[in-house]
């Protein structure tokens, strides 16, 4: 119905695509000031988890720390300090009233001291929501996987056990988990990448019970998966270090697999058409993938080749870091966490353009997203960047929202919902 039209349902809306045509926002505004602002509600606690959209509910996820001063640590550098905030926290879902940002409810899904650590520069809670307009499912991590209906009321948790997620090469640094859980048909499905022990599994929506489960031989990843749903048939991408896989999403069995990626994997998988495009941005690597859909077996390329098999194009020391890109009318836009964004014909690979965005201290975690012919583009800094769509880079506003920006935003029904770190914003033309 209307609804899934226009929710935002996950991270990155649709499809983890990061589009929302239709909903013809102003091109300037001023969050700080609050000029093109509709409405602004504070969000308690910590957390890089965006928002998500369904009919007239914002649903949001926090963690709420004992501590008066708890904090993270933005801007680019290359420690991989772990916070030393393990004291209570209370793990919490918000559902908001989309017209007016009044709170509806709050639900604590867990209370108690974080059974993981968090990189300095990230939050407990980074995974966003997902719903499906029946249930809104939360994953915290290592503090257990939650399903609410839509007034709020818990229908089951699962406690996947401690996730130990952090750096490979130093197994002692935790950076905790990110990748957010994604609805698919009467599923949910989450990918755990850890030290030891990574796995893939499905539950059942209606009450957690597992459908499957995959043992992964992988290292830890920060991905969210992402479900390609073509004439050949459905195919679950997963970015990861050792390989990027897809598999049956129904079964949880490996169809394919390609490697020579980075030993560091955060954006997520996006699709166009047949095409999929994976990356990451962990040098020496960095790669992008542009891979057609239906392959089987192991297609990972040969030294030196950039293509062949169902490989369609690469491009190495091109990929982003934290950022998942945005395909959008035909074009590939890759933002770079230090604000280089590339624009890349997305079926032939020609690069369009590479520009550095000016004047950005902190950099990019959030994802750019598109809509109505521009790009948004989230900064640490705390501006929200307009962009035109198209081969030639044209930016057309910076926007301030007065506050840290490490979430993506989401656009639904003529708003886009931004994150900052202390407030919720909707940002539109005018009152719906």
């Amino acid at each position: 119905g209307g609804d899934a039209d226009t929710s935002w349902p996950q991270f990155r809306g649709r499809q983890s695509a990061g589009v929302g045509d239709g909903v013809r926002l102003p091109e300037t505004w001023d969050g700080a000031a609050g000029t093109g602002v509709i409405w602004k509600t504070p969000i308690a606690g910590l957390a890089h988890s965006s928002p998500v959209v369904w009919g007239d509910s914002v649903f949001v996820t926090t963690a709420i720390s004992s501590r008066p001063d708890a904090s993270f640590k933005r801007g680019l550098y290359g420690e991989g300090t772990a916070s030393q905030d393990l004291s209570p926290h209370r793990f919490q879902v918000l559902s908001l009233d989309r017209r007016s940002g009044k709170v509806q409810w709050t639900q604590t899904a867990f209370d108690g001291p974080p059974r993981e650590k968090r990189h300095i520069k990230a939050t407990y809670v980074n995974a966003s929501p997902a719903t499906n307009g029946e249930y809104v499912v939360a994953f915290f991590g290592s503090q257990g996987l939650y399903a609410y209906d839509l007034k709020g009321k818990l229908k089951w948790k699962r406690d996947l056990g401690r996730l130990d997620a952090g750096a490979y090469d130093a197994p002692d640094y935790e950076w905790g988990t990110a990748s957010s859980p994604i609805i698919y048909g009467d599923t949910v499905i989450v990918q755990c990448d850890q030290q030891k022990g990574s796995f893939i599994m499905a539950v059942r929506l209606k009450d957690g019970e597992t459908v499957w489960r995959t043992d992964r031989d992988e290292l830890p990843s920060w991905a969210t998966p992402n479900v390609y749903v073509g004439e050949g048939g459905a195919e679950l991408v997963t970015n990861a270090p050792k390989f990027i896989r897809g598999y049956d999403p129904r079964t949880g069995k490996e169809l394919w697999r390609l490697g020579r990626s980075s030993m560091i994997t955060a954006p997520t998988p996006v699709f166009d058409r047949d095409l999929i495009v994976v990356m990451s941005g962990r040098r020496p690597n960095a790669p992008i993938f542009v891979l057609k859909a239906g392959a089987r077996g192991d297609i990972t390329l040969p030294e030196k080749a950039t293509t062949g098999g169902n490989v369609v194009w690469t491009r190495e020391r091109a990929g982003s870091y934290m950022p998942t890109p945005v395909i959008y009318r035909g074009y590939l836009y890759v933002l770079k966490n230090e604000g280089i964004i590339a624009c890349y014909d997305l079926a032939s690979g020609e690069q369009k353009y590479e520009t550095r965005i000016e004047k950005v201290g902190s950099g990019f975690s959030a994802s750019p997203v598109a809509a109505d012919g521009k790009l948004y583009l989230s900064g640490e800094d705390g501006d929200v960047f307009v962009i035109r769509a198209g081969p030639q880079f044209e930016l057309i506003a910076r926007n301030p929202m007065g506050q840290s920006l490490m979430a993506t935003p989401a656009i639904s029904q003529g708003m886009m919902f931004v994150r900052g770190e202390r407030d919720l914003f909707a940002i539109g033309a005018a009152k719906p």
